[in-house]
């Protein structure tokens, strides 16, 4: 990218696209005085391994306009103004599952490529989530192509808990012919995804993952649960399995978290998975900082083969 104009607004041309990226020295975070020009260049810098786990996926976003110590709103359609070159699809708001009942549809954007990223990060788009079914390139829904599972922690259990009963899901989803990958979730958990070898109506998926849950609750029920109730989840981790429905999403991969600090979804290895089950302070949730590092050095983990 390359820039001109004033230090809190400028012009940069980014692959062609002229884009305008305003109030840069607005702070975002303010307990790390975390500025939106930081996180921008966050997300150029990721980008590379960020882009191909957003592509063909419609991307729900969370704005945070004036930071996180703010409200922030939920946006799914692309709002007035932006630009003609966005891609977008416009989907039934069931999702991959066909029609609504009443024809309702969501126009959302699909990014893949660096403009239409910094044109949505420029707008305080902090968090980036994403279905687990992706479309064609006409906007159609193609149903599943992964699983995840959600691994949330209760007060007091914590990310080190998340990691024992993450052991025991992989072995689960090994049992179904399925490889998981782990992600700390940026927030107090972890994600576990697995790819599928064709894709599924997200019912089906749901289902899976849902029997997955069930199982571990019945065989660790002092530290598992598979209820959603709140009230139910004290000092244990719940499997959320119900982010695989349509109209449900995940927090993507290499995303920011609008938390007090600046946290990453991150992919890890399973050997700091088991690093965090033996031990307390085994693993932690990654910053900015950290992840480009950790890019730098090991990849993206969270490609396949």
């Amino acid at each position: 990218m390359s820039p001109t104009g004033s230090a809190g607004d400028v012009h940069v041309d980014v692959e062609g696209r002229t884009l305008k990226l305003s109030n840069l020295q607005k702070v975002l975070y303010p307990a790390t005085g975390t500025t939106k020009g930081e996180v921008l260049d966050y997300y150029a810098r990721i980008a590379p391994v960020l882009l191909p786990h957003l592509a063909g996926r419609p991307v729900t976003r969370i704005r945070w306009p004036h930071g996180v110590q703010t409200m922030s709103f939920f946006e799914k359609n692309v709002p007035a103004g932006t630009p003609s070159w966005v891609r977008t699809a416009e989907v039934p708001t069931t999702g991959s599952r066909g029609p609504s009942r009443h024809g309702d549809t969501l126009v959302f954007p699909i990014v893949e490529d660096l403009a239409t990223l910094m044109w949505m990060v420029n707008l305080a788009a902090l968090e980036l989530h994403v279905h687990q079914w992706t479309v064609d390139e006409g906007g159609e829904p193609l149903g599943a192509d992964r699983l995840v599972v959600d691994l949330d922690p209760g007060e007091p259990a914590g990310l080190h808990e998340c990691c024992q009963v993450a052991l025991h899901a992989r072995e689960a989803l090994s049992a179904r012919g399925l490889d998981a990958r782990p992600v700390t979730s940026g927030s107090k958990g972890l994600h576990l995804y697995a790819d599928l070898s064709s894709y599924l109506p997200s019912e089906e998926v749901t289902s899976v993952a849902k029997e997955v849950a069930e199982e571990l609750a019945e065989a660790h029920g002092s530290t598992v649960t598979a209820t959603m109730t709140k009230a139910k989840r004290r000092g244990k981790v719940f499997i959320d399995w119900s982010q695989n429905a349509g109209s449900k999403t995940t927090i993507a991969p290499y995303s920011l978290r609008g938390r007090d600090r600046p946290t990453v979804a991150t992919p890890v290895t399973w050997a700091e998975v088991e690093a965090g089950a033996e031990d307390e302070l085994g693993l932690d949730q990654f910053g900015m900082a950290d992840v480009l590092r950790r890019v730098d050095d090991q990849g993206d983990l969270f490609a396949t083969d």
